[in-house]
C-alpha cells in the first residue's frame, strides 16, 4: 500500500531541479538587463551555480547589486521575496531567520 502512495525518489529530484531553475531565473530577472553589464561576475555565478545551496549563498551578492541599482530598501524586499522561493529546498541550518531588528520595528 505504501509503495502505491509514495512518490519515487526521481520525482522529488525532478521537482527540486525545476524549482532550482525557477529560483535561478528569478534571481537573474531581479538583476534585469543591466546585470550583465554592471555585475557580470555575479550573473556568471548565478548561471553556473551547481546546486540550490550555491544559489542561496549568492543572495548577498544580489543584495549588494540590487542596492546599488535601486536602493537598499527595495533590494531588501526583493531578496526577501527570493528567499521565500527556497522554502523546503534547504537543509535546516540554511534558512532565513527573522532579524532581531525587524522584530523591534513591528
Amino acid at each position: 500500500m505504501y509503495g502505491l502512495l509514495a512518490r519515487p525518489a526521481w520525482a522529488s529530484k525532478t521537482v527540486a531541479a525545476g524549482r532550482m531553475e525557477s529560483i535561478r531565473h528569478a534571481m537573474l530577472d531581479a538583476l534585469g538587463e543591466t546585470g550583465d553589464d554592471s555585475f557580470p561576475q555575479t550573473m556568471r555565478k548565478l548561471r553556473f551555480a551547481r546546486d540550490v545551496q550555491g544559489l542561496w549563498y549568492l543572495r548577498g551578492e544580489i543584495m549588494e547589486a540590487l542596492a546599488s541599482l535601486h536602493g537598499e530598501a527595495s533590494a531588501q524586499q526583493q531578496v526577501e521575496h527570493l528567499s521565500v522561493l527556497f522554502q523546503g529546498l534547504l537543509p535546516g541550518g540554511l534558512s532565513s531567520r527573522v532579524s532581531p531588528l525587524k522584530q523591534l520595528n513591528h
